[in-house]
């Protein structure tokens, strides 16, 4: 009997390290969590073919009757551009032919497009490349919103009821099929943006929190893998569904069904304990030993007191809820959250300026689309093993630093040297990829558990404001073809530079007050301080 005891407690394993070990928990809840991340990334991306470009022509009323074809044998034979309508100078038979256009034009007034497949015809908006520009815009708008929201929501109510509502409720998308009107549209069109965005924020803090540290990387990397997967998804079924409403139908509709996702998906064990939840984290943790099958004193783990138990797990209980205010009275978190905002507005800005640029390489569009995600695939291998085999800080800088250096020689790379051109472009793709998931983790271990969501939703929303104005570079090749890729380079230098300013986090525990954060900080310095002058513990002690 007593060898019986002394094996079972040889296999028992302490109350902390429940959380630490990667077994079926885990991968089962990464799984779970990432099937809504791939529908909202189908949604964030809509815009791209939904409020596509389509081909249309100036209407000739004299000319055509009540359903209009685009492709016509009586076209004058002369350039005229699609927002001026040539005028009729006589009809010949009663019809129209090549000959029956004098050289004076009017100003265009209706248009008959080639397809309906995107919102341009269904909404009528020949020549008017800014309403369907501002589609993109505003949804990057209400993305940015989201962030910003579900970042506080997810400290204030919960990672999970966050993650269940923005999943769900991103099927007011649907709604876009009966807009009639361009204003309709965008306004459905913020609407779910605002909602569906924090899909994101909240996924990634329960994907980070329920890992263990030797696992943040690895949640990152699953994570972009499902972004990617989402983009290359959306790239294959707007190639077999051309058609816009078919489309929104296909890739939302899914997203009703996260609301099932609450029965099996469990809420962080972390921020039920920070947020004096200790009866619900103890039925988590007890759930979580027994899908791992890992063996703990569950009679020691339901006695303890909230206390013992928040101490098990190093974290500190503190009287007041830490926000914002909090945030503006500590130099280093406002350091810390300085860079982070920075670092992730590069990483938006330089990942998608570089998508959007991607697409004047020749080819289909959905191809070129598809290619552009493509290519960030073995960056998220390459983040994982760099950020868990050297750290998380120097593989940021130096990727940083070379991205820069790549996009800034692909800027002067003259157009005859094409293979090197597309060489070092996809390279520098590459290389922001690594830096985008990286950055990820790196700015999770950089923020303390209590105001994680909220300084992780202010950093989504500078990556949302990059990947606001990436799509608005290709403007600046009218001034210079060097200016984007300039732009770029410069951008992620500076990113790698203000890194150095900030502290390695790989292997450090998770900080869950920024009272923790301040003290940790503080030795640290004292012990640079002490290495570069040796009487200065001695003076201190004394």
């Amino acid at each position: 009997m007593r060898a019986n005891d002394t094996e079972r407690n040889e296999k028992e394993i302490e109350i902390i390290e429940t959380m630490e070990k990667f077994g079926r928990y885990q991968m089962l809840q990464y799984f779970l969590i990432c099937l809504p991340a791939v529908v909202v990334t189908m949604l964030n991306v809509n815009y791209v073919f939904v409020a596509g470009e389509v081909n249309y022509r100036c209407r000739i009323t004299e000319c055509e009757g009540q359903y209009p074809v685009y492709n016509t044998t009586w076209w004058p034979n002369k350039n005229i551009d699609r927002c001026t309508r040539p005028l009729v100078k006589e009809l010949t038979g009663g019809t129209c032919t090549n000959d029956s256009f004098s050289d004076a034009v009017a100003v265009c007034t209706e248009w008959v497009y080639e397809t309906n497949d995107t919102v341009v015809a269904e909404l009528d908006l020949g020549c008017q490349p800014w309403k369907s520009n501002m589609i993109g815009t505003i949804h990057n708008v209400g993305l940015s919103l989201a962030m910003l929201a579900s970042g506080w929501m997810s400290d204030r109510f919960g990672r999970l009821p966050t993650f269940i509502l923005c999943s769900v409720g991103s099927c007011i998308g649907l709604l876009k099929v009966f807009a009639k009107t361009y204003y309709v549209y965008v306004l459905i069109e913020l609407l779910e943006a605002t909602i569906a965005g924090g899909t994101y924020t909240s996924a990634m803090v329960l994907m980070i929190e329920i890992g263990g540290k030797n696992n943040r990387i690895l949640a990152g990397v699953i994570f972009a893998y499902a972004i990617y997967v989402g983009e290359t998804l959306f790239a294959l079924i707007s190639m077999y569904v051309p058609y816009w409403k078919n489309l929104v139908m296909i890739i939302y509709s899914p997203a009703i069904l996260s609301i099932l996702l609450i029965f099996v998906i469990k809420e962080s064990p972390r921020w039920q304990l920070l947020n004096n939840k200790t009866k619900s984290a103890k039925k988590t943790l007890l759930h979580v030993a027994k899908v791992n099958k890992v063996n703990i004193n569950n009679e020691k783990l339901l006695n303890m007191n909230e206390e013992n138990l928040k101490k098990e797990f190093n974290i500190d209980s503190y009287e007041e809820k830490e926000g914002l205010m909090a945030i503006f009275k500590s130099r280093e978190m406002i350091k810390r959250s300085l860079v982070a905002a920075f670092c992730k507005f590069t990483s938006g800005f330089v990942y998608y300026g570089l998508m959007v640029n991607s697409v004047y390489l020749p080819g289909n569009k959905y191809t070129n689309f598809m290619l552009a995600s493509v290519m960030s695939y073995p960056g998220e291998l390459m983040s994982l093993y760099l950020m868990n085999k050297i750290g998380r800080k120097f593989p940021l800088i130096y990727g940083y630093l070379l991205c820069g250096l790549l996009c800034a020689a692909c800027g002067w790379i003259p157009e005859d040297y094409t293979w090197l051109k597309i060489t070092v472009f996809l390279l520098g793709k590459l290389i922001v990829s690594v830096c985008y998931t990286g950055v990820i983790t790196y700015t999770m271990e950089l923020f303390p558990t209590s105001v994680r969501g909220t300084l992780l939703g202010v950093c989504s929303v500078s990556a949302a404001f990059g990947s606001m104005l990436a799509p608005l570079t290709p403007i600046l090749n009218s001034v210079s073809v060097v200016l984007p890729s300039m732009i770029f380079g410069i951008t992620a230098i500076i990113s790698g530079i203000l890194l150095t300013r900030t502290p390695e986090t790989k292997d450090a525990p998770l900080l869950d007050t920024i009272e923790q954060v301040e003290k940790a900080y503080g030795k640290a310095r004292e012990n640079r301080q002490g290495e570069d002058n040796p009487g200065f513990n001695k003076n201190i002690n004394d």
